[in-house]
């Protein structure tokens, strides 16, 4: 996502998507120790989207 789409998203939403983003982080990095992930690409994405999400929360405070 790009930080503009993420500004159109209220603060509830983003905090949801947030705890979503982790549960697919923590199961990425499952496959990841297992050797079952393809797109180890993923993992840094979602680093970053959750990172944008955060900051973005911050700011509105």
């Amino acid at each position: 996502m790009k930080a503009s789409e993420i500004r159109k998203i209220s603060t509830p939403d983003l905090e949801k998507k947030i705890v979503e983003l982790k549960k697919e982080l923590f199961n990425l990095r499952f496959q990841l120790a297992v050797g079952q992930l393809e797109n180890t690409a993923r993992l840094s994405q979602i680093r970053k989207t959750i990172a944008q999400m955060k900051t973005i929360i911050s700011e509105r405070e």
